[in-house]
């Protein structure tokens, strides 16, 4: 009993803290679209410039109280705010339960917590970079160097732990993110250059160089066939039902960003099952 409460409590806080930092993904994707800086400044109504109130931002909850409607204008908040801080409560749960699953019987590794908060690092850039390249068709290199920066914490974090385990470290763990990057960098800096630019954009090649470097050689590959398998189907699916045109612009970042997700939670299991029919 004592082992479910404990379990429960740390799911919930991490759903919490997810929530929370997905209010400043939100915040961020808003200041990138308006072309500002999202460490500066207070939080604002995008539609009548109100500064909001600590209890206008409570993540999720606040969007329930006032209805969707600006406390100030009554003008509709976009779903993309409980949109967001939803996915990410789910997203930071779901990375801790794959990547950290000791923690919720509170054994605290600085090693492996360090990796944890890689990943939720880049779980939040991820999303930045989702919703923005949605809207916008625009990748931020903000979320891109948040990223990065998760990569060399994650990076940091194995090779500190092979080090104060066995006093040695793997070097195949510095080589493959390496080798994942440069594979996906180069093979879609080659399709940019061979199209000019249309078929893709320069984001997509830092995205991909990015997913590279954090998820490693093996999963970068699962990520990138599953993007363009989810980006066909989108499609089609889109022209089929005349949203969308043969000659019509849709971007690839989302579908990047799906590719990564279902890397990092399930690339092991496709992995070992594409082993197994192979042999």
């Amino acid at each position: 009993m004592i082992i479910e409460i404990s379990f429960w409590f740390v799911l919930i806080a991490i759903f919490v803290f997810g929530l929370i930092a997905g209010s400043f993904v939100n915040c961020a994707i808003w200041r990138f679209g308006a072309g500002e800086s999202a460490l500066k400044g207070r939080s604002y109504c995008p539609k009548c410039k109100h500064q909001l109130s600590w209890f206008d931002l409570a993540p999720v909850f606040s969007f329930l109280i006032l209805r969707g409607k600006c406390r100030y204008c009554q003008k509709p908040i976009s779903w993309q705010y409980p949109a967001v801080e939803l996915a990410m409560g789910g997203l930071f749960c779901a990375a801790a339960l794959t990547v950290y699953p000791a923690i919720f019987g509170g054994r605290i590794s600085p090693f492996l917590f360090l990796e944890l908060a890689a990943y939720w690092l880049f779980l939040a850039a991820m999303v930045m970079i989702f919703v923005a390249d949605w809207r916008w068709y625009l990748i931020p290199d903000g979320a891109l160097i948040a990223g990065f920066f998760a990569a060399l914490i994650l990076l940091g974090a194995r090779m500190a732990k092979d080090w104060f385990l066995f006093g040695q470290i793997d070097i195949g763990v510095a080589i493959d993110p390496l080798i994942g990057a440069a594979f996906a960098g180069a093979l879609f800096l080659a399709i940019f250059l061979a199209s000019r630019g249309k078929w893709m954009g320069f984001g997509d090649v830092k995205l991909v160089f990015l997913m590279g470097f954090f998820l490693g050689f093996a999963p970068v590959l699962a990520a990138l066939f599953l993007a363009n398998l989810f980006g066909a189907i989108m499609g089609i699916g889109l022209i089929c039902a005349k949203k969308k045109k043969m000659s019509s612009q849709i971007p690839f970042g989302p579908f990047l960003v799906f590719g990564a997700l279902a890397a990092i939670f399930f690339s092991s299991a496709m992995i070992n099952w594409y082993l197994s029919v192979g042999i």
